[in-house]
């Protein structure tokens, strides 16, 4: 299954849900990760996925 790419420009307009702050892409990872909030979203088939439930903590 090939991977969808992540179109950069929807950083433009992507806000972390949890504080309403800025996303960092992380190509290696695909996810958006936020860091006041310590999450990070994935980016399935090149679809950010903004919802808090399906975010990852970080360390």
């Amino acid at each position: 299954m090939t991977q969808l790419a992540f179109d950069r420009r929807m950083l433009e307009c992507l806000v972390c849900p949890q504080t309403s702050g800025p996303l960092r892409y992380d190509a290696e990872r695909q996810e958006l990760v936020s860091r006041a909030a310590h999450l990070a979203y994935p980016i399935r088939d090149g679809i950010p996925v903004m919802l808090i439930d399906e975010a990852r903590a970080l360390d």
